[in-house]
């Protein structure tokens, strides 16, 4: 495994650099993590908790926007995804700035320290999840859902509002890539996903 100096201040790195398994989830995509780490509005000394990493690909993204004045802590229960998370922090040169933690959210979070912003990417425990990470949002902090079903969405956005959280923006995203064949550009549609972010008061 090379080691990358990714020495950009913008989100985006492309998908194919980050190390993937089978069975793990991700990494997120570069335009999802791009509007996700830009409306969790990261600053360098922020603490950041990343809930369901998968393999680490917006864990990276928010470790380089906090440096090492910040602090990720990077939560799942899937013991390849914290393994994938780890190779992937030493491939970008950021495992310093990240506490990977094998659990189960919200229990996993209990412990932790408040923090600037927290970016949900997949629980089964989604409304104890979003509770605990209320409490452990600083005034001013702020969270941010990732969700492809619509289920999640109503959910989430249920969660939000019950615990009086605002600035509710809520961002559906479709995302067409180009590929190469003989003809030309083909462009092959992405799942849509929506992003739901909202401010602690």
């Amino acid at each position: 495994m090379s080691k990358i100096m990714w020495s950009y201040r913008t989100p985006g790195i492309p998908d194919e650099f980050f190390i993937t398994g089978e069975g793990v989830p991700g990494p997120t995509k570069e335009e999802i993590r791009t509007l996700t780490i830009s409306k969790a509005r990261l600053r360098k000394d922020a603490y950041v908790i990343d809930v369901g990493c998968g393999v680490g690909s917006l864990t990276v993204e928010a470790a380089l926007q906090v440096g090492a004045e910040g602090r990720v802590f990077a939560i799942d229960e899937d013991e390849e995804a914290v393994k994938l998370t780890k190779a992937n922090l030493a491939k970008f040169g950021v495992q310093n700035i990240v506490q990977v933690i094998r659990g189960k959210a919200p229990e996993a979070m209990l412990e932790l320290p408040l923090v600037d912003a927290v970016i949900i990417g997949g629980s089964a425990s989604l409304k104890d999840v979003i509770k605990v990470s209320h409490e452990k949002v600083k005034e001013k902090g702020r969270i941010v859902v990732n969700a492809i079903m619509l289920e999640t969405c109503h959910e989430a956005l249920q969660e939000i509002k019950r615990l009086n959280f605002r600035e509710i923006d809520v961002t559906t995203v479709f995302v067409a890539k180009g590929k190469w064949v003989d003809a030309g550009v083909m462009m092959i549609a992405r799942n849509p996903i929506t992003i739901i972010s909202a401010t602690k008061v």
